[in-house]
């Protein structure tokens, strides 16, 4: 796997290709006006014409950015059109809805069967947290991590985006996923790293969907990201090739967990973390279909003197 760094970014043959963004510059608009000097008057008549003012014109630009008045009207008035469309009074339609209901029943319950239950737990998450895991989960409604592994509040620091994927460092991209690993690994000083992938992961499904021909893509955001597993689907197609395409969605499933454990290296306070043994990389899979769950972990040495390159290298998967 070879690295290098480009502003900021690490890039290494895991990691997706970068797309160059244009930012849009606002520039203030200036309209000027200038006063034309009334002709001399004419024989016929002494007296101005009516339609020239004898006064300076001032016209003023055009404000960018549209003011709080302005805004509330076009609200008011969307307000008014989506009433229009529904036939049904806005604040009454969400006062009676199951939505609003179901999420009223479920903190009630959560209040009763849990919060006041426990006063001494949430009277210390009241003070703080101390996680000692951080979860890369998907967003998937079907595995939520505390759920399924039965963290208790405050035990796990939780990340969740399609098909858990973690990107390589950088500074100008993905940052809010670099954010909450730097705050998780250097503020909140979690032991564990724990990236979790699951059976029938709709963004590894759509990862292995992309045509390798480098069509124009069709999602606004989702194509660009699963291309951080990208890594994983040309693994999965060299060994697992000749194999139908549920089987190979299976096997990138997993892979793409062990793409995500070899970007996290990419991360300075990671590398550091493991050099100094106060952090521990591991990978897992909860099955929905089967009920079952893996875990594995990362087998190798560092000293603070490798580079990312070296820590690839010296890489090893061990299931246990």
């Amino acid at each position: 796997m070879s690295t290098a760094s480009i502003n900021g970014c690490y890039l290494s043959s895991f990691s997706a290709s970068k797309t160059s963004l244009t930012t849009p510059t606002l520039r203030p608009t200036t309209i000027s006006a200038r006063l034309a000097t009334p002709p001399p008057p004419s024989s016929s008549s002494s007296s101005i014409p009516s339609l020239i003012q004898n006064r300076p014109v001032f016209a003023a630009p055009t404000p960018l950015v549209p003011t709080l008045g302005e805004l509330q009207t076009t609200a008011e008035a969307r307000a008014v059109q989506v009433k229009a469309q529904v036939g049904t009074p806005i604040s009454e339609g969400i006062a009676s809805s199951e939505a609003v209901e179901r999420i009223k029943a479920g903190f009630i319950y959560f209040k009763r069967e849990k919060y006041e239950k426990n006063p001494a737990l949430y009277g210390e998450l009241a003070k703080g947290q101390s996680p000692k895991f951080m979860v890369f989960a998907c967003s998937d409604s079907r595995v939520c991590p505390s759920h399924v592994l039965d963290f208790q509040p405050g035990e796990a620091f939780v990340v969740r985006n399609v098909a858990n994927l973690v990107p390589p460092y950088c500074q100008t991209r993905y940052s809010g996923v670099g954010a909450a690993i730097e705050y998780a690994v250097l503020h909140l000083k979690v032991s564990n790293i724990v990236v979790i992938g699951h059976s029938a992961c709709g963004g590894i499904k759509g990862l292995m969907s992309i045509p390798d021909n480098g069509a124009v893509p069709t999602t606004d955001f989702i194509e660009d990201w699963v291309k951080i597993g990208l890594p994983a689907k040309a693994r999965v197609k060299a060994v697992h090739g000749s194999a139908p395409f549920p089987e190979l969605c299976t096997h990138c499933e997993t892979e793409a967990v062990n793409v995500s454990l070899g970007n996290l290296l990419t991360y300075p306070f990671v590398r550091e973390g493991l050099v100094n043994q106060t952090l521990a990389l591991k990978g897992g899979y909860y099955d929905f279909v089967k009920g079952s769950f893996e875990l594995w972990g990362l087998q190798f040495g560092l000293s603070s003197a490798f580079s990312v390159k070296d820590v690839a290298t010296i890489l090893h998967w061990k299931l246990y």
